[in-house]
């Protein structure tokens, strides 16, 4: 067989893959938000720090509005990899980081055993992986374009995600919490939060491991499998012990806020985009509370 055909056969499995990947995945989605319709459960807890809940659909129209504003600017093309074989030795031991994080977090007691294992497998895995390719030569990046649309153009999907969340009848109730605490404490809080959320978060599951899942699978499969895999490790923190129901819940909620935020990764391939978003979901509730 020679190599030309070798390479189109691939390239037909990888589609088909991709096909079945967001098939699966949006099965997902409607069935998690179906079962919580056909239980009464539609009402989703926004944060681990108490039980109070919004309506699930709350998040979905900032979220969509977010992606429809997204596609203004065309897509970032990214460099191929150095051989067929580059992209799984770093895409599979990501992905089965990440699933290791959302399964072992629900078994542990709480901190310091929490941010241990995520440092470890959210961070130490992927360096592992990401030296181990740089020693083989054929270490990849995901190239950065640098004119002005699509260093910029991600600030209108951006503001308007940030309006509609949290200054129309869709935001979340401000938190109480950073009226109870010191200035000193509060900002400790937010500046320690943003770094091993937002960022430890954005950098693994967008950068890395969607990235990579993108070049095997398509934009929208990996989007969709980064999201749920992201989404799943929440339940770690804010389940109920029903896993189905806790399932169904991060799903709808951390799962389409992902979608969100990973086609902003895809089509602008801009860090600050994803990190103002995220930034904000953890921060903003308590600044808005004061």
């Amino acid at each position: 067989m020679s190599a030309v055909t070798t390479d189109e056969t691939g390239l037909v499995r990888r589609a088909l893959a991709g096909r079945l990947v967001l098939v699966v995945g949006g099965l997902l989605f409607v069935g998690a938000a179906l079962r919580l319709v056909v239980q009464g459960d539609t009402g989703i807890r926004y944060s681990a720090d108490h039980h109070d809940t919004v309506p699930m659909w709350a998040g979905w129209i900032p979220a969509l509005v977010g992606i429809a504003l997204v596609r203004l600017v065309p897509p970032a093309a990214d460099p191929q990899w150095p051989d067929r074989i580059a992209p799984y030795r770093e895409a599979v031991p990501l992905l089965l980081a990440g699933v290791a994080f959302a399964v072992i977090l629900p078994m542990l007691g709480g901190e310091p055993a929490y941010t241990l294992l995520k440092v470890t497998l959210l961070t130490g895995v992927p360096l592992g992986v990401l030296l181990r390719s740089r020693r083989r030569g054929a270490r990849w990046h995901p190239w950065r374009p640098v004119d002005a649309a699509h260093r910029y153009g991600p600030a209108l999907p951006v503001l308007a995600w940030l309006a509609l969340s949290y200054a129309t009848p869709l935001a979340v109730p401000p938190g109480d919490f950073g009226r109870t605490v010191d200035p000193a404490v509060l900002v400790g809080v937010l500046v320690v939060g943003f770094a091993a959320n937002a960022l430890l978060e954005e950098v693994f599951y967008r950068r890395w491991l969607q990235s990579r899942w993108e070049s095997i699978l398509g934009r929208w499969p990996a989007i969709a499998l980064a999201s749920l895999v992201w989404a799943a490790w929440h339940v770690g923190i804010q389940g109920t012990g029903r896993l189905g129901t806790d399932l169904a819940s991060v799903a709808v909620n951390q799962g389409v806020l992902g979608l969100f935020l990973g086609y902003l990764w895809s089509r602008y391939r801009r860090m600050w985009p994803l990190l103002v978003v995220h930034g904000a979901v953890n921060s903003v509730p308590i600044l808005l509370g004061l």
